[in-house]
């Protein structure tokens, strides 16, 4: 097998069969070994039904359905542990990654690279969506030591000396991009236009990108635990210096106006940071729980043309 194409499903059902077809044309110009891995993450757009469709017409699509919705980290990860390529393409289903640019993808990788990373130029977005992902990668990179560029999306290629490393990785929260870029093997990038998105909306809430980007810094970095550790003492010096002062102002001033403003703000202030503090060890804790109960990521409920059908 030649190559692999991983794809989560859900939401966007109307893209499914034009994103097959593309997909067909393009990996037949590179090499006709290959398959096609269509995940469904429990889709409530009936996404299955057209994925079973597909399989029936087209021996070389892999179909999975997962027993409930696991998410897209997961659902990703269900496909990568079923590929058997010899370089793995990951790339959404919503055909703003267009299939296409596989052909450069290829290209590219056999120069001798390891990952080769789709740029996206001219990102059809709002304003609001690229300002908080600026935001989030700027913090992100501090927080994990790396360099993740914000143009750079899921859609990628891969060898399978990185999918078999990436396997090795046993965290809950391991997301294949993000890993990727942590793991610092030859890498290189390639500028695709980007595309609008085929029919419908994303179904990543403002709630769901701030879960995700938690999910993210927390299993990845501890720097959130120092920062705390950091403004703890600083809040303490703080506090020190203001008790210095009165005490020095109770000696040298006879009329000080008393009041409760400062205090109440004090405590307040010195409240908000504990809880806050006990909240980003709390996540900590439970990653940890989550990751000692030896849950499976995922659960397959049925599979098309899979490896025990060939």
């Amino acid at each position: 097998m030649k190559i692999s194409v991983v794809i989560p499903v859900y939401g966007c059902p109307e893209a499914l069969k034009p994103l097959h077809e593309r997909l067909t044309e393009t990996l037949k110009k590179i090499d006709d070994s290959y398959e096609i891995i269509l995940v469904n993450d429990a889709c409530p757009k009936g996404s299955w039904k057209l994925i079973e469709d597909i399989c029936k017409e087209d021996p070389k699509t892999i179909g999975i359905n997962l027993s409930r919705n696991f998410g897209q980290i997961h659902a990703t990860n269900a496909g990568i542990d079923n590929a058997r390529g010899e370089y793995l393409v990951l790339m959404d289903c919503d055909l703003q990654d267009t299939p296409e640019a596989m052909t450069d993808l290829y290209a590219e990788i056999k120069k001798g690279f390891d990952i080769v990373f789709v740029k996206r130029k001219d990102r059809k977005e709002s304003f609001l969506t690229l300002f908080f992902s600026d935001l989030f990668y700027k913090v992100y990179n501090h927080f994990s030591d790396s360099f993740y560029d914000r143009e750079i999306g899921n859609y990628c290629m891969v060898s399978k000396r990185v999918v078999d490393e990436y396997k090795k990785i046993k965290d809950n929260n391991r997301s294949f991009t993000a890993v990727l870029s942590w793991m610092g093997y030859r890498t290189s990038c390639v500028e695709v236009e980007a595309e609008e998105r085929f029919a419908g909306k994303s179904s990543y809430t403002f709630a769901k990108k701030i879960d995700m980007a938690i999910d993210l810094l927390t299993s990845q970095s501890s720097k959130p635990l120092k920062l705390i550790i950091d403004l703890g003492f600083f809040i303490a010096a703080m506090s020190f210096l203001y008790l210095l002062i009165q005490i020095i102002r109770y000696f040298t001033v006879d009329d000080i106006l008393e009041g409760w403003t400062s205090v109440i703000a004090s405590i307040f202030l010195v409240g908000g940071i504990v809880l806050s503090s006990l909240g980003a060890v709390g996540i900590y804790v439970g990653n940890i729980f989550n990751q000692t109960k030896g849950l499976p990521d995922y659960l397959i409920m049925e599979e098309l043309n899979g490896k025990d059908e060939k």
